[in-house]
């Protein structure tokens, strides 16, 4: 199992509010609707919330505050399926509609994203 991680940060002109609800409730939409199409087993979305234990947390462990929004984890069987899927023409244009859809909210030029190999623990 292959994941594709993205860390992401809002752009400076969309608030915290707007953020979560247009990636939970726009952008979510867009995606199921492509995943069949781009070889998704599966699209998880992390919210950053607020609960007052994460800065103690992060105090113990030497982490610097929170710099992401939220954390997309997209899930594909391997990564030769994911590139062999993704090739097709219908797919190219898929992730270039969810691409300039993200560009709506999300600043790239902060996010981070890496590929990942899945090893479930629990």
């Amino acid at each position: 199992m292959i994941d594709v991680v993205l860390c992401m940060r809002r752009r400076a002109d969309v608030s915290e509010d707007e953020f979560h609800r247009y990636w939970r409730e726009e952008h979510a939409q867009l995606v199921a609707s492509h995943g069949a199409l781009l070889g998704m087993v599966s699209y998880t979305q992390h919210h950053t919330t607020t609960t007052g234990l994460e800065s103690i947390v992060q105090e113990d462990r030497g982490c610097p505050p929170d710099v992401y929004d939220g954390i997309a984890v997209i899930g594909f069987e391997s990564l030769e399926d994911m590139a062999a899927k993704g090739a097709e023409p219908a797919a190219l244009a898929a992730a270039e509609e969810l691409a300039a859809d993200e560009r709506r909210f999300v600043d790239h030029a902060h996010s981070r994203i890496w590929f990942t190999e899945r090893h479930v623990v629990i």
